[in-house]
């Protein structure tokens, strides 16, 4: 069955999602939604492309990521629907899209040319994204869109040697997908620290830093019993270096 996923930087507290949830509810009746993420780096496009790759591994064929980073919205960038191993992603054609392009091993790409009616300059997730959403999963979509190309695939990198994410508990993910090549390796982060590698939290003492593989197949920082954003002072978007 078809499902619906949420990737956005909206925020949970806010009426963004809600009112996205309901255009799905009215136009896909019966289609599942998930939301998944709300808190993607805010207008940061870059930083959640590699948080949208690695999370999108977990969900099947034909699921639809409804995906909105959009700090360009109203403004010249596309609106797209990009098809990756049989997974299809609605959002803007700003950067969001291009490590799911890069790493997936078939890439289709149409532009959405059709505008409803009433578009808010401000809230296309609501007003366009959503109703394509909708469409696809309904199989409906066909007309809205025309075959396109992705922009700025060209030098942009399949995994990225940053910080582009903190969860709830300050650990830091990077862009960096991890490999049995990178087993035992140091980290090092900005300031010159260099942190070794671990499997698990409890494998080192209370308040100590590490780098390990995560849940979702990332390079990430953290602290046993500890925040990694805090006593490490680190930032979205800070480079690291595995030696």
């Amino acid at each position: 069955m078809t499902t619906i996923i949420l990737f956005t930087d909206f925020g949970a507290e806010g009426p963004y999602i809600g009112q996205m949830q309901a255009v799905l509810q009215q136009q896909a009746p019966g289609v599942p939604v998930i939301d998944l993420l709300s808190n993607a780096p805010a207008g940061n496009p870059r930083l959640s492309a590699y948080l949208l790759a690695a999370l999108r591994c977990f969900f099947p064929a034909q699921s639809i990521f409804l995906s909105v980073v959009d700090p360009g919205v109203g403004g010249p960038r596309a609106a797209v629907v990009v098809q990756a191993d049989g997974q299809y992603f609605v959002g803007p054609d700003n950067g969001l899209f291009n490590t799911v392009a890069l790493q997936a091993r078939n890439t289709k790409c149409w532009q959405i040319e059709w505008r409803p009616e009433h578009c808010s300059m401000s809230f296309h997730g609501r007003d366009l994204f959503a109703p394509v959403a909708a469409r696809l999963a309904t199989g409906t979509a066909e007309q809205l869109l025309k075959r396109g190309r992705l922009s700025g695939t060209e030098d942009w990198p399949a995994d990225l040697p940053a910080l582009i994410y903190f969860d709830h508990y300050g650990n830091a993910m990077t862009g960096l997908r991890y490999s049995d090549a990178l087993a035992g390796k140091k980290l090092r982060i900005a300031g010159g620290r260099e942190l070794s590698q671990a499997d698990t939290f409890c494998a080192l003492p209370r308040g100590e830093p590490f780098w390990y593989n995560n849940s979702i197949g990332l390079v990430e920082i953290a602290v046993n019993r500890g925040s990694a954003r805090d006593q490490l002072q680190l930032r979205p978007g800070m480079p690291v270096e595995l030696l």
